[in-house]
């Protein structure tokens, strides 16, 4: 009845408005009322349609008023290039893997898991709790809230040896996300002009807030088994740098995870030339057939800084993530994340450390870990049957991606193009190289929706690449 006296409504007001002037005060909400025997929960209901569909305007405390026709004509910006001047350096565009794909295309180029590999219960009760307590009106303290530096300091002294000093809740500061964490770190312990070694391929995200700190980015060959120590510790030789930044877990995009040998050379090398490496563990929660293991709980004289994000298996709208660092640089971290955003949402963090809390967290943990490993499982046979001549150089033992090689004849934007047009969106390996690739490759990720549509989305990879091969 409401919606029938809705219409009847927004059709008389039309009627009106077609003999109004622009800018012409509608009647009072009293007077629509009596003039067409409506509710006033009506009467707004027709006055919203009509707003929504740009015919009148609502100023609060005023009125509703004729929208006035504005006539269009194209905007000139061009005073603004004399006043920017040129950019200090060229940031890399937006990742593929931000972008929003509609619901009828089959997405594997995104960053984030699916929302059913998501603790969405959790989260919605822990959000309600949150909401009755200080943490929605009070000011957190600048490092974080007191129990959340102590959930992430408790979670690295967990695996910390016995000969080790583990982390206290004092070493850690909270950031609204690692993207904060990683800008931060890199103004702080590098510096502009100054060379950050990072492994190639890398994150973009980190190639992203290298340039915008200024830093100068020095790529190290890294496989599907970490990087070259003896190339590592060249390059430190060559460059002077004092920072390597590095994933040893599970890394983004390639999947490598670090042997304890490994760990343990590069951890030597960063001691050696007195430097810090700067560790990413974005896919803690993300092991498939292995746990990862942090290089962070070998090192207790400060040399790593480790950096543990919670905002891809809690929620992406709880964006929190952990920095643990020792010493000095822990305070130049701190100083460089005032300076941006002065402190993280105190209703954010009281989420984040509700959930993880629960005793639901390590069974929702589990689940992830079965549903991560069939959707990998998936589409790793999809690829197989229909994209034959694509090379997966190892099963990664957890995270959310494969990384494929292609022919290195591919044409990586048409293909991308060509597949976007059949309803199938990938993402370039391009964009995780620091500098030049290497190779033609694909990051695909196989933790997003509807994994039921794996097999159509590789027989499309793989009837699009088939038409660039000569005939």
């Amino acid at each position: 009845m409401n919606n029938d006296s809705s219409s009847r409504v927004v059709e008389g007001l039309r009627e009106w408005l077609a003999e109004a002037a622009p800018g012409a005060k509608l009647p009072s909400t009293r007077t629509l009322v009596a003039r067409y025997g409506a509710s006033p929960v009506t009467v707004q209901k027709a006055l919203r349609t009509l707003a929504s569909q740009g015919v009148v305007e609502s100023r609060p405390g005023v009125g509703t008023f004729v929208r006035a026709v504005r006539v269009a004509r194209p905007n000139d910006y061009g005073w603004q290039t004399a006043a920017l001047g040129s950019p200090q350096s060229r940031l890399p565009r937006t990742s593929t893997a931000l972008r929003t794909a509609p619901n009828d295309v089959i997405a594997l180029h995104s960053g984030y898991p699916d929302r059913d590999l998501l603790p969405e219960r959790l989260v919605r009760a822990a959000f309600a709790r949150a909401a009755r307590t200080d943490a929605a009106v009070g000011r957190p303290p600048s490092a974080g809230l007191p129990d959340l530096q102590a959930w992430f300091a408790a979670e690295l002294g967990a695996v910390t040896p016995e000969w080790g000093a583990p982390p206290v809740p004092s070493d850690v500061i909270v950031f609204p996300g690692s993207q904060s964490g990683l800008g931060s770190a890199f103004r702080a312990l590098v510096g502009a002009g100054r060379p950050l070694l990072v492994e190639s391929p890398t994150y973009w995200g980190a190639i992203l807030a290298a340039a915008q700190a200024g830093v100068r980015v020095v790529p190290v060959p890294s496989g599907t088994g970490g990087p070259d120590p003896d190339e590592l510790a060249r390059t430190f030789e060559r460059t002077g740098a004092r920072v390597f930044y590095a994933q040893p877990n599970f890394a983004n995009p390639t999947g490598a995870r670090w042997s304890p040998d490994l760990a343990d050379r590069v951890l030597g090398i960063v001691r050696r030339y007195g430097a810090f490496l700067i560790e990413d563990d974005w896919a803690h929660d993300f092991g498939i057939a292995a746990d990862p293991v942090p290089v962070a709980a070998r090192d207790d004289a400060g040399h790593v800084v480790y950096m543990r994000s919670l905002t891809k298996s809690v929620s992406p709208a709880v964006r929190i993530a952990g920095v643990i660092a020792r010493g000095p640089a822990r305070e130049r971290v701190l100083a460089a994340a005032q300076t941006e955003s002065m402190y993280v949402s105190g209703i954010l963090q009281a989420v984040a450390l509700d959930v993880v809390a629960q005793p639901a967290w390590r069974t929702h943990l589990r689940g992830v870990r079965r549903g991560l490993a069939a959707r990998r499982d998936l589409l790793i046979g999809a690829l197989r049957e229909h994209v034959p001549a694509a090379r997966l150089e190892a099963v990664p033992e957890g995270g959310l991606n494969l990384w494929v090689r292609l022919p290195d004849a591919t044409d990586l934007a048409r293909l991308s193009r060509d597949c976007e047009a059949s309803g199938v969106v990938i993402a370039s390996g391009d964009e995780w190289f620091p500098a030049e690739p290497t190779g033609a490759y694909l990051r695909l990720n196989y933790s997003g929706p509807n994994p039921g549509a794996f097999p159509e989305g590789a027989r499309v990879i793989g009837e699009m690449l088939a038409r660039q091969r000569p005939m």
